[in-house]
């Protein structure tokens, strides 16, 4: 049984500081529109919808899966995210987690967040519900396979641009890096489509009023958000199952000799999703992933609460 997870966003040391500022540029550029379009659209049911989304994608990410090579990944959640909460709210849920991963957890660097929240966030969501939008007018089976292959592209487009900003730094060669990281993404893309397509599958046949956007409020009842706290939180409970193998990016480093560049955040919160006081134990994981959820969870229902108030 495994006990930790070796997720690894972009570390500090891995761009120059160019490359990290206009990376930074154009997420806050992204934002600013995201956080405009959604306080025109947002509906009374993507408030509960944003935090929920938000803990569910922070608890899957946990949740590393091993592909071929001994290397793992894990759930972007871009795609999903703007499938079911359109592109615009799902940037600000993707920023929000991302934003705790890094700082409360340590997870990536800082100078370099804003090429991480581009990479997995930004691009993910608004790569995955562009090929998404395509099919939505189509049957359920044809919205499904439109998903996952719209969660695949997603992932091989955050890697294009994660090895593209490499390039750029001066870290690795631009024919060396592109097909070093699309090449392991190709697997992790898979299990992302998966998972977007199990996740949405479970949504058609239970709440298909979700993914209803011609529906600006809940139909009914809001008794969907306990079995979504629930579902979440029995993802947290797995884990310590997840996979100690590198992830892409980290395999990918340590293949091309780069991985030691990578510089270390000068503080420690709850590094490596545990909680140091209790060891190396499933406990410290499952203890460290449900407060990851509770504060994601809550901040996620925040911007929503705040966007939602201005549009009223």
């Amino acid at each position: 049984m495994l006990y930790s997870t070796t997720q690894m966003h972009i570390p500090d040391g891995f761009l120059t500081i160019i490359v990290s500022l206009f990376c930074w540029l154009i997420t806050i550029g992204l934002l600013a529109v995201a956080v405009r379009k959604t306080n025109k659209i947002l509906g009374e049911k993507q408030v509960p919808l944003m935090g929920i989304m938000a803990a569910f994608i922070f608890a899957a990410q946990m949740l590393n899966f091993p592909v071929a090579g001994g290397t793992s990944g894990h759930l972007l959640g871009g795609a999903l995210a703007a499938i079911v909460l359109g592109p615009w709210a799902a940037m600000l849920v993707m920023t929000a987690v991302i934003a705790v991963q890094g700082l409360l957890f340590q997870d990536g660097g800082l100078i370099v967040m804003g090429a991480n929240i581009l990479n997995m966030g930004l691009l993910t969501a608004i790569v995955g519900y562009g090929l998404y939008r395509i099919a939505s007018d189509k049957s359920t089976n044809t919205r499904l396979i439109a998903a996952g292959t719209a969660a695949w592209l997603s992932v091989m487009t955050g890697a294009l641009a994660t090895a593209l900003q490499l390039w750029l730094s001066g870290t690795a060669r631009l024919d060396i890096v592109v097909p070093a990281m699309l090449g392991v993404h190709v697997l992790i893309g898979i299990g992302e489509a998966l998972i977007t397509v199990a996740a949405l599958a479970f949504i058609f046949r239970t709440r298909p009023d979700l993914l209803d956007e011609s529906s600006a409020s809940m139909q009914g009842s809001r008794a969907w958000i306990y079995p979504g706290v629930l579902v979440t939180f029995l993802v947290v409970l797995l884990s310590p199952l997840a996979s100690t193998s590198p992830d892409g990016l980290e395999r990918v480093a340590k293949d091309l000799g780069f991985l030691r560049t990578g510089s270390p955040l000068p503080f420690h919160v709850i590094p490596n999703y545990t909680f140091p006081i209790l060891g190396n134990t499933p406990l410290a994981t499952i203890l460290a992933g449900a407060l990851g959820v509770l504060v994601v969870l809550i901040l996620g229902w925040l911007i929503g609460r705040a966007l939602r108030t201005r549009n009223s």
